[in-house]
């Protein structure tokens, strides 16, 4: 048997799928019908936390939140964002190997 979260989420996704508008009392009443009953108050909170959000469009998309904004962002930037990142890349670099020194003995020392 699924957990009332669980159902909860599957009766948002039907009502997604079915293109109606997912409201508390419908959540409950899908939950109810397939014998996974969910308390009101939980039904409530998940029907308002997915208010005015296009459930099908956020399933299709998951994951290309912040890698999209990067790549568009790149090709408008040109040439001068490349070099600015190769510069922070070669400081990190320079960094990295300098710590090493920082202890004042090597590892064959």
């Amino acid at each position: 048997m699924a957990s009332p979260d669980l159902a909860a989420t599957y009766a948002a996704l039907i009502l997604a799928d079915e293109g109606l508008e997912i409201t508390s009392e419908k959540i409950v009443e899908l939950t109810t019908a397939a014998g996974a009953p969910v308390e009101p108050i939980w039904a409530t909170l998940l029907a308002k936390a997915l208010e005015g959000k296009d459930i099908k469009d956020m399933l299709t998309n998951v994951g290309a939140g912040g890698a999209s904004v990067a790549v568009a962002a790149a090709p408008a930037a040109g040439g001068a964002a490349a070099a600015a990142e190769e510069k922070a890349e070669e400081k990190k670099e320079e960094e990295k190997e300098e710590s090493d020194d920082d202890m004042g003995f090597g590892l064959f020392d």
